[in-house]
């Protein structure tokens, strides 16, 4: 649960994001109608991520043996590439990306190419989501049918509310302090990921002796071996109480890296000109984060 309220947390409020740009720029260049067609996009968005969840969880959901084994590593492989991939984009571009969806809106003349953006800004997101959840959903009994769902409805309420509180401009949220603190736990439950991709592969080839498969500890009692505490552990950060060594290491080697560049500082750039309609307030909010 712990999982899915983080990924939808940070998906979810960066969409909101999106959206709160979308409708400040247009309310602001006198097209406050077209926020509907706006809405229209994000709705087709949804609903065809919706679909496209429900089909692949159902789809994964009846596989066994070695079929499950092979697409949960490679499920596990992929989530871990995207979500390190987009913690780093989002890291890189925060500051550009309230004008580029200016930009966007400012060559939509009709009702459709305002669809249009909307919907390609939101499907990213959303697909996105898709498969984060998908992962949380295979990391074992903390993330299994209705926590994920429950997290995840959780986290998109408070991601709405947040968007919601930045385009009214009575919030003042320190965008950067949240981007760099969802980007930590995400590259901690990245690790988990790309810890389970070597244990489901190692499975699926049956390498079952060796020092590498031996558990690196083996924990029989207690909150770290069984209980709500251990099911969070396991959801969010990969825990095991008999984790192999192999895996183990497979988390430090990807953990230790990927953590010191996240942390490195990035040198400032110029933030965008203030002069474009919409640049004041959310247009120009994720100049925050980095």
């Amino acid at each position: 649960m712990g999982s899915a309220l983080l990924i939808t947390l940070r998906e979810g409020f960066e969409i909101s994001l999106v959206l709160a740009i979308l409708a400040t720029y247009l309310v602001r260049t006198g097209r406050r109608a077209a926020i509907a067609q706006v809405w229209i996009g994000t709705g087709i968005a949804a609903a065809i991520c919706i679909v496209i969840g429900i089909i692949v969880n159902a789809a994964v959901g009846g596989l066994n043996g070695k079929s499950e084994q092979a697409v949960e590593g490679s499920i596990a492989l992929a989530a871990c590439a995207v979500l390190t991939w987009m913690i780093f984009w989002m890291r890189r571009n925060a500051r550009s990306m309230g004008a580029e969806l200016r930009s966007r809106l400012a060559g939509a003349t009709g009702a459709g190419a305002v669809v249009m953006v909307a919907f390609v800004a939101v499907i990213r997101e959303g697909l996105e989501t898709v498969l984060f959840l998908l992962s949380a959903r295979t990391e074992g009994s903390s993330s299994s049918g209705a926590s994920v769902v429950v997290g995840g409805l959780i986290g998109l309420a408070i991601a709405a509310v947040l968007g919601w509180l930045v385009y009214l401009g009575g919030a003042r949220i320190n965008l950067r302090m949240f981007f760099n603190i969802t980007g930590v736990l995400l590259i901690l439950f990245a690790a988990g990921l790309f810890g389970k991709m070597f244990h489901e592969f190692r499975e699926l080839f049956g390498a079952e002796s060796g020092w590498l498969i031996d558990p690196a500890w083996t924990v029989e009692s207690g909150p770290f071996a069984s209980g709500t505490f251990y099911d969070f552990l396991k959801g969010f950060f990969g825990w095991s109480a008999d984790a192999e060594t192999i895996r183990v290491i497979a988390y430090f080697v990807y953990l230790v890296p990927v953590m010191a560049l996240f942390l490195r500082r990035q040198p400032d750039t110029a933030a965008p000109a203030s002069g474009a309609p919409g640049s004041a307030a959310v247009g120009r909010t994720p100049a925050g984060a980095h």
